[in-house]
């Protein structure tokens, strides 16, 4: 990552704040969570608990995710709904370094801090680098079926994507929103070279799980969703066969034979996920894939 960054000392119990450049030296002698309080940007996106921003520092852009704590409320809906609740920044910055440690290309995190105790009372605050310029993989494959790339270039991302999947669920970690759109491709090189190497970073980490080992539901769950998000932007058989050889490292008739009943199960997971999300946005035909 980043250069290692300073932990300010807080009068504080139970705060932890670390700022990296240029937080280090700007917020040196400011309350670091007045601070992340007072930034103003681009809204991009206000959810309950949550408001992520969009700033600049010196020409270069940065993300800012505030938390301002879980009522029980949401927890307990959440809970009903078998999903874990994200409690605050801390689970992104742990994850985050946890990519970082993994080799796997994502975000890099410049200021975190974290404090009160207690869901509800929690206050924390996440600042990102800013990748630019980039697209994420959900609108740059959006026009495949109509307008299909160069194959060579097509080649290289599923190679791309399927190799962070692998990396990413050796290390232990599972995604829990492993869709498209949580891809992004750099777009600092010609992305119409067939000759280049598609640079990838995986972002919104908030719901991510860390272990010593990814348990198997959690592997196929992620591997469900991408595949979902995938189902309508034109990949052939062959397609799908370059991403399992790369992700279980394996010749596809070796795969074939051997995650038999894994591949029947991703196959109606992806087409349930698929049905649902038709529904849910039948009444925008401009949003279904």
């Amino acid at each position: 990552m980043s250069a290692t960054g300073s932990s300010p000392r807080s009068p504080e119990p139970h705060a932890h704040c670390v700022l990296r450049p240029p937080f280090d030296t700007l917020w040196a002698t400011n309350d670091a969570f007045a601070a992340a309080r007072a930034v103003r940007g681009r809204l991009v996106r206000d959810l309950e608990g949550r408001q992520t921003l969009r700033f600049e520092v010196g020409g270069k852009g940065y993300y800012l995710k505030r938390h301002r704590g879980a009522g029980w409320s949401e927890i307990f809906n959440n809970l009903l709904r078998l999903r874990l609740p994200v409690l605050g920044a801390g689970s992104e910055w742990r994850a985050i370094e946890a990519f970082h440690h993994a080799g796997i290309p994502t975000m890099n995190a410049v200021a975190f801090g974290e404090r009160g105790r207690g869901p509800a009372g929690r206050e924390s605050f996440l600042i990102t680098e800013a990748i630019e310029p980039a697209i994420d993989l959900d609108v740059h494959t959006r026009d495949w079926v109509h307008t299909p790339p160069a194959p060579a270039h097509k080649h290289a991302l599923i190679h791309r994507v399927a190799g962070i999947a692998r990396r990413m669920h050796d290390a232990g970690i599972n995604h829990r929103d492993f869709y498209l759109c949580h891809f992004l491709l750099h777009l600092d090189a010609d992305t119409n070279d067939t000759r280049a190497t598609p640079r990838v970073s995986v972002i919104d980490l908030h719901r991510a799980q860390l272990r010593a080992r990814t348990p198997e539901r959690w592997r196929n769950k992620d591997l469900a969703a991408l595949y979902f998000s995938a189902l309508r932007i034109g990949l052939t058989s062959r397609d799908r066969l370059r991403f399992l050889r790369t992700y279980f490292d394996a010749p596809p008739r070796v795969v074939l034979a051997r995650e038999r009943t894994r591949l029947a199960w991703l196959e109606r997971e992806a087409e349930r996920l698929l049905r649902r999300y038709d529904r849910k946005f039948a009444h925008r035909p401009e949003l279904q894939r």
